[in-house]
This record gives structure tokens, sequence and C-alpha cells, in this order.
């Protein structure tokens, strides 16, 4: 019989207070495929109409390494999507690990943010004059725009660390399951009862064979 190592089954089951992380995981990667998409229909859509949209050669090459970064993410979330639906957990990981360079790129933002502090007003006065709301920002006093960013920044990393929380219990789930020895779950409303294999049940109960018959002296 295949033993599972038991630290491996602590993990939870559900993500946002009523989901399962399996359901949780399939509607995560649905959300990255239609954000991408339509990134990639804006890039595509710009390149098609060269009249409207004239792009020198740095920047069309620029748009080309975007649009095979969007076509790259794309297809790491249609993988995650598809291995949690059918439960294969190799398939899960790709976005996982695509997971964890997203937080360690903002991480570094935020950390760069703190010792250099004067970034953001250049970045902000490097944007068009017709961008949105850039005077008002502008006139924010640069510690408090620091600040103001700096908390935004930290509840997009908790966010996104939940959300990996949430990848990583999916693919433990997947993987307990599918290298467990238990074949059969019955599960009521409140409990889930782990029944043992088939084979198990049948060796040790009702398949064994009866005692001989008593027979009198």
């Amino acid at each position: 019989m295949k033993m599972v190592a038991p630290w491996t089954r602590f993990y939870s089951n559900s993500c946002c207070l009523c989901c399962h992380v399996r359901t949780g995981t399939i509607l995560l990667g649905v959300w990255y495929l239609i954000i991408n998409a339509v990134v990639l229909l804006i890039l595509l859509s710009a390149l098609a109409d060269p009249d409207q949209y004239y792009f020198t050669s740095s920047e069309l090459g620029e748009m080309c390494i975007t649009i095979a970064i969007s076509l790259l993410i794309f297809l790491i979330c249609a993988m995650a999507t598809y291995g949690a639906y059918k439960q294969h957990a190799a398939w899960i990981i790709p976005f996982f690990c695509y997971q964890i360079f997203d937080f360690a790129l903002n991480t570094l933002i935020a950390i760069t943010m703190l010792v250099y502090p004067n970034s953001i007003q250049e970045f902000i006065r490097q944007l068009p004059p017709n961008f949105p709301y850039r005077d008002d920002i502008m006139s924010v006093s640069p510690t408090c725009l620091v600040l103001i960013i700096f908390l935004f920044i930290i509840i997009i990393l908790l966010t996104k660390g939940y959300l990996i929380n949430c990848v990583w219990n999916c693919y433990r789930y997947i993987n307990s399951r599918n290298s467990s020895d238990v074949l059969v779950y019955a599960t009521s409303n409140d409990t889930t009862v782990l029944l043992p294999p088939y084979d198990d049940a049948t060796v040790n109960g009702a398949a064994k064979e009866p005692p001989p018959p008593y027979v009198s002296a």
C-alpha cells in the first residue's frame, strides 16, 4: 500500500470563504484568460490598422515582444484552467511559477519606491500632458504620494499572495487526490468519510474464506 506523508494533508480546500480551491483556480484562470485576450485583441487591432497607428521599427519590435508575452501567458493560464478542471496537477505548475514571478516583481517595485521615492515623481513628469489627473497627482506632496502608492501596492501584494496560496492548495489537493490510496469518497453535507480500497475491503472482509465446518465427534 502506498503511504502518503502526513504533512501533505494539511492544506485548506476552500478559498474566498466559500469556494473550493479547484473551483477558485478555474475561475482565476478564466479571469486571466479574459484579460490577456482583451490585451491581445487591442494589440492586434493596433497592428492591423497602420494608417491610424504608426509605429517605428523599435516600437514595432516592442509590440511584437508584448504580443509574444501575452500569448505565452494566455497559454499558461489555459493550461492551469484545464489542469484544474481535469485534475492534472502538473499543468498548474507553470501558472504557479508565473504567479511567483509576478509577486516578486511587484515586491521589487515596492522596495524601489521605499529606496528611491523620487522615482515616482520622475515617472509622473514623463507622462503625457493630457494624461488624466496628471496635474492633480503632481500637486500631492511626494511623501503622501509615496505612502498612498505604497499602501496600494501592499494591498495588491496581499491579494496576489492569497491567490498564490489558493493555487498552491489546489495543486496539493489534486496531487494528493491522484496519489492517494483512497479510491472512494462518501460525502454527506458536513462530513467526508474516506472508504478503503475495494481490494482491501474484500480481503479483510466478506471475501475471506469461511472457517471449516464443525464436525461433531
